[in-house]
C-alpha cells in the first residue's frame, strides 16, 4: 500500500470551471449565518455498515479490538470530584501520533476497498458506481463545515474530487493550522494530553475489567465507525473515531451505544459558561450528532489538572440548553449551510476524473472559493484504490 502524500505548496493552479450554481455565483459561496436560517433540513440518522482499527502503530485492522468499554466510577453523582489528575503520566506514558504524517482518507479508502460488496452498485446513466454514495468523508471534515457559520478563528482548506460518480471530500491543513501546531507550547501539549489521560479513568479494555489508569497513552491507537447517512439528497459515508461503547446501553446497536467523551476546563462565572455554550457546546453537538452519538461524558478540569466534576449531556438536548441566549448558534443554520455547500460541490465539481482536485479555501469573514489542480501533489486518491476500482 502506498504512503500517504506529503504535500507542497501550492502550483499548477488551473482556472475554475463555469458552471450553474444554485443560491450564490459559481464561484463563490456566502457563509453569513443569516442566510441559512430556517427549518430544520431532513438528515436521516446514521447506521453502521462497519468498523476498523487502528493499533498501536498506526497499521490499520478490519476489526474492534481498539474499542473501549466505558467503566464509570460507581456512586459518582454530577457534582462529585473524582479528582482524577489528567496531567499524570504526560512526561512518562505518553506516545504521540505523528502529525507531520498526513494520512488524509487513507484508512477510509482502506476499508471501502475491503468492503465494496457491503455498499452494492447504483446504475446511473447506463454506467454503475463502486461506492453507491454522493460522498465520502471524515465526520472531522463535516463538523468544520457545521461550524463554519458561526466560526470566527480558524479557515480550512478542504480538497475534492470526483471519481466513479462519488464525491471525495479531504482537508488539507492551512497556512495558519500548520503555524499554530508547530509553535504549540508545553502548555497547551499537556492539555491536548489530558483529554486522552481522561479517557483512560473510565475507559476499560473490555466490559468484564476496570480501566487501567496506569496505561501508556497512545494517539496512534484508535476504533473508527463507518456509517452511512443522508442529508436531504445528499447520500454519505462517514467515518469517525468513537471513544468508547456502553455496555449497559438500553440498545447495544451502533452507533446508540456509543458514548463521546470530553473535557473542559471548570466554569466558575457566568461568562466562562456563555463561553462554554457558544463555542465548546456547538463543536461537540455538531460531532455526536452527525454520527449518531446519543451521549456525551464531560468532566471538568481544575488548573491543577485534576477532575473536578463530571456531567452527561445528551446530544438532543444540547440545542436546548442555548436556545435563546444572545449571540446564540442554531443547529438549523449548521445543517442547512452543510446542505448548501454539498450541494455547491456537486455544481462545480464536474469533471469525474481521479486525477483532479478541486480545492475549496474558506477564512472567517469571507466566501468560500476554490481553485482547481491536477498536480500529482494535490491528489487525494492513491493509485492503489483507483486500480481497485476500476
Amino acid at each position: 500500500m502506498e504512503r500517504p502524500l506529503k504535500r507542497g505548496p501550492d502550483q499548477n493552479s488551473l482556472s475554475s470551471p463555469i458552471a450553474k450554481c444554485p443560491f450564490m455565483s459559481c464561484s463563490s459561496l456566502k457563509t453569513l449565518h443569516s442566510l441559512y436560517q430556517g427549518s430544520f433540513p431532513f438528515y436521516r440518522l446514521p447506521s453502521e455498515v462497519g468498523h476498523f482499527s487502528l493499533d498501536e502503530n498506526r497499521q490499520y485492522h478490519q476489526d474492534n479490538r481498539k474499542l473501549r468499554y466505558y467503566s464509570p466510577p460507581v456512586g459518582i453523582r454530577k457534582k462529585d470530584s473524582p479528582g482524577w489528575n489528567v496531567m499524570d503520566g504526560y512526561e512518562s506514558h505518553y506516545v504521540r501520533r505523528n502529525e507531520e504524517e498526513k494520512e488524509g482518507l487513507l484508512h477510509i479508502l482502506t476499508w471501502l476497498e475491503k468492503n465494496q460488496s457491503v455498499l452494492g452498485t447504483h446504475v446511473e446513466g447506463g454506467s454503475k458506481r463502486p461506492i453507491d454514495r454522493d460522498f465520502v468523508t471524515w465526520r472531522g471534515h463535516l463538523t468544520k463545515l457545521l461550524c463554519t457559520p458561526y466560526e470566527t478563528q480558524e479557515g480550512w482548506l478542504l480538497a475534492v474530487t470526483l471519481f466513479k460518480g462519488t464525491f471525495y471530500i479531504s482537508e488539507r491543513e492551512t497556512e495558519a493550522a500548520r503555524k499554530k501546531r508547530e509553535e504549540r507550547t508545553q502548555e497547551q501539549e499537556r492539555l491536548m494530553y489530558s483529554g486522552y489521560k481522561f479517557e483512560s479513568y473510565i475507559c476499560a479494555d473490555s466490559p468484564d475489567r476496570q480501566p487501567s489508569q496506569s496505561a501508556v497513552v497512545n494517539t496512534n491507537e484508535a476504533y473508527c465507525s463507518v456509517l452511512l447517512a443522508r442529508l436531504t439528497s445528499h447520500s454519505l459515508l462517514i467515518s469517525g473515531e468513537v471513544d468508547c461503547t456502553d455496555p449497559s446501553a438500553k440498545s447495544s446497536i451502533p452507533p446508540s451505544s456509543y458514548i463521546e467523551l470530553k473535557t473542559s476546563a471548570q466554569i466558575r462565572n457566568p461568562h466562562q459558561q456563555r463561553s462554554f455554550n457558544r463555542y465548546k457546546l456547538l463543536k461537540w453537538w455538531c460531532q455526536s450528532f452527525l454520527l449518531g452519538i446519543p451521549i456525551i461524558v464531560a468532566g471538568f478540569r481544575s488548573q491543577e489538572g485534576k477532575i473536578v466534576s463530571l456531567e452527561t449531556f445528551k446530544t438532543s438536548d444540547i440545542p436546548h440548553l442555548v436556545r435563546g441566549e444572545r449571540n446564540s448558534w442554531d443547529p438549523a443554520v449548521c445543517m442547512n449551510f452543510c446542505n448548501k455547500f454539498l450541494s455547491h460541490i456537486k455544481a462545480v465539481v464536474t469533471k469525474d476524473d481521479p486525477r483532479l482536485v478541486y480545492l475549496f479555501a474558506w477564512e472567517p469573514g469571507s466566501d468560500v472559493t476554490f481553485t482547481v489542480h491536477n498536480d500529482p501533489e494535490y491528489t487525494i486518491l492513491p493509485s492503489w484504490y483507483v486500480k481497485a476500482m476500476n
